[in-house]
């Protein structure tokens, strides 16, 4: 693959300017050939464009960014937030108040500072796209890394959104409908729902041009997972421990409960404990499971591929200025995660369920506010794929159509393609989601650890930072640990489908 025109024009490492700790500083104007001539903008192949007035801020090639800090938040914070909130609760119940709190916070500030890396090597050598900073810092091969790895994290990503679509929003209905369960009815087939969801809400914003358009729409996605919160903090007040199963209002239900001769209740098959220690919150927990949640909460910030088209769209943008917008992003994000997990936990203790709404429909399954929490849950995970879809647009334009400017057709054609395949998988084949399972432990530790530390020891030079100076080699053990999480994340997946395989021969 021929190099692009924009990569070979990419600055040397650090030789043709002077960097002030800022992306504010001046640096040498590219020659006006080596510029596309894109009066679209060229929205897909921007750069920093170094201004020669000191006083200006850098600005990406034709292109002035125009989304304000509060939109930026909000797409970065929409980026971050997924469904694995939803599963929060259990990785709590797992590991204990304390060590989960620990956790978060060692990821929150690794995630904090990843991005630190990547924003002061596109600072250095002026560049927009996480595919071009791979080609900067190792040519093609670098490129191409980056970009196949965006592409199979965030298509994975996406496939995983829209299957919870297609496996809640039935059941939401059914439940707001009181349908029977057996029914054929077109509007309970989650196929049917998938499709008519992709096609008339997220192609229509997939189709934006700039990512900055999706502020509104990322803003009330996240008054949904507001929301949601909301609802956990107030059910905690609501719901008695040990609860009662939906189906305990039996005859036999209530006769179960009178064995308590051991100490112990018996509801519908699960057991309530009478002493407290059912009910008592455990502040650190080692058990079988824990080692599982790590890797749950070492990807609970996943939204590298986001950070630099974010950028790219920010108003007067500055390292500075979208450090503060990472971060602020990261806090609420923090926040909301902490809070959801120590609610859903202080509710239901031992019996939380991975799924953290599944164990409230245990209690009544036709509860008007959580049926309305799992509506809220649907939209902001619907809201997230459009964010979670331009990265993969821009690493595929910048892979297949490198040398191409912005243009109407291709911008489309690659969404539509992209939702065609990710339906086609998630109705036709949803066991592929295994599959990406082991694709996001191998992707999201190197956009995440490996990736943004390599490119800053490659791109920042040695005389600026040597090899032995302690910010190289801080970024060399970063990169190490993102080998150590690859590894960790492979090695419990590996052992899952081998403990599944066996349990299933034994079964047979």
């Amino acid at each position: 693959m021929e190099p692009t025109q924009s990569e070979m024009s990419i600055l040397p490492n650090g030789k043709s300017h002077d960097l002030e700790g800022d992306l504010g500083m001046p640096m040498k104007t590219l020659p006006e050939e080596d510029q596309f001539d894109d009066n679209d903008g060229g929205l897909e192949n921007e750069e920093f464009l170094p201004s020669a007035d000191r006083e200006k801020h850098i600005r990406f090639k034709d292109f002035e960014g125009k989304t304000s800090f509060g939109m930026s938040v909000f797409n970065l914070g929409n980026a971050i937030m997924g469904s694995g909130i939803l599963g929060l609760a259990y990785a709590m119940a797992n590991t204990g108040i304390l060590l989960f709190l620990f956790l978060l916070t060692a990821v929150a500030c690794l995630s904090s500072y990843s991005i630190h890396l990547l924003l002061k090597s596109s600072g250095i050598v002026g560049i927009r796209g996480y595919e071009e900073l791979g080609y900067r810092a190792f040519g093609v091969p670098g490129k191409m890394a980056a970009g196949i790895a965006i592409t199979l994290q965030n298509i994975g990503a996406m496939s995983s959104y829209l299957y919870i679509v297609k496996s809640e929003l039935p059941l939401v209905i059914q439940a707001f409908l009181k349908a029977d369960p057996s029914s054929d009815l077109w509007y309970l087939n989650g196929n049917y729902l998938v499709i008519m969801v992709s096609a008339s809400i997220i192609l229509p914003l997939a189709l934006m041009k700039q990512l900055g358009y999706l502020g509104y729409t990322s803003g009330f996605s996240l008054s949904c997972m507001v929301f949601f919160l909301s609802a956990v903090i107030f059910k905690k007040f609501q719901i008695p421990c040990p609860f009662e199963e939906f189906t305990a209002n039996t005859t036999a239900a209530h006769l179960s409960l009178n064995v308590s001769s051991h100490g112990h209740e018996y509801n519908n098959g699960l057991v309530h404990e009478d002493d407290d220690s059912h009910c008592a919150p455990r502040m650190i927990n080692i058990n079988s499971q824990t080692a599982y949640t790590i890797p749950i909460l070492a990807f609970a910030f996943v939204c590298h591929p986001e950070v630099l088209p974010i950028y790219t769209e920010l108003r007067d943008p500055t390292q500075k200025k979208m450090q503060r917008v990472s971060n602020i992003s990261i806090l609420v994000m923090y926040s909301m995660y902490f809070l959801a997990a120590l609610f859903g936990y202080l509710t239901f203790y031992g019996n939380v369920e991975p799924e953290l709404l599944h164990t409230y429909s245990r209690i009544d399954p036709y509860d008007t506010l959580i049926l309305c929490v799992r509506v809220a849950v649907l939209t902001a995970v619907t809201l997230t794929v459009p964010i979670v879809l331009f990265p993969v647009r821009r690493a595929i334009q910048c892979m297949v159509f490198p040398t191409k400017s912005f243009n109407w057709f291709r911008h489309t054609a690659i969404a539509v393609l992209l939702l065609t395949i990710i339906n086609l998988l998630v109705i036709f084949a949803p066991n592929i989601l295994g599959i990406f399972g082991i694709i996001g432990a191998t992707s999201a530790p190197c956009l995440i650890f490996i990736f943004p530390a390599v490119f800053y020891i490659r791109i920042v030079p040695k005389e600026d930072e040597p090899m032995n100076s302690i910010p190289k080699i801080v970024a060399a053990c970063f990169a190490a640990l993102g080998v150590s999480f690859m590894v960790m994340s492979l090695s419990f997946i590996i052992i899952d489908w081998t403990s599944g395989k066996s349990h299933a021969a034994g079964g047979h």
